[in-house]
């Protein structure tokens, strides 16, 4: 399916390219968060008439990312867990974990911006993580997992 692009897709375009995509890709992901518009004559014209404030929305969307990147690059975030004597975790430490820890610290953040390619922490010890705040700007962050006080 031919569509035209409202935005920036890691791994597909910049706003205005009109790219085809699967159909199921374009209909149950790209049109429904308003990422894409399906490539008719009519949706062209009215892109074209649309451009500066699409390009300005995107980038007042951008300068937010970045601002946030600059405040949260290079933090030490610290979260305690329950573990045993050997540092393994009871339970883990997911990205749903990082992003609230990061919202503690006043910088907003959704879980699906937090990157664990290798799965969540199960164990004590220091980690580098991504947070990807914008398809151009990614913050790396240091999370540490301490184990929590006896209680």
């Amino acid at each position: 399916m031919q569509i035209i692009l409202l935005e920036r897709v890691a791994g597909l375009g910049n706003l205005g390219d009109v790219v085809t995509v699967k159909n199921g890709y374009a209909r149950n992901f790209l049109i429904p968060t308003a990422k894409a518009k399906r490539a008719t004559e009519a949706n062209l014209k009215e892109f074209e008439e649309r451009r500066a404030e699409l390009e300005a929305k995107q980038a007042a969307v951008l300068a937010d990312a970045q601002a946030r990147q600059a405040k949260l690059d290079g933090q030490t975030i610290t979260i305690s867990q329950k573990a045993g004597v050997d540092g393994r975790l009871f339970g883990s430490v997911t990205n749903a974990d990082i992003a609230d820890a990061i919202k503690a610290n006043g910088i907003e953040v959704v879980k699906a911006n937090v990157r664990l390619p290798e799965g969540p922490f199960k164990a004590v010890g220091e980690y580098t993580v991504e947070v990807a705040l914008h398809a151009d700007a990614v913050a790396t962050i240091t999370v540490v997992v301490a184990a929590a006080a006896a209680q």
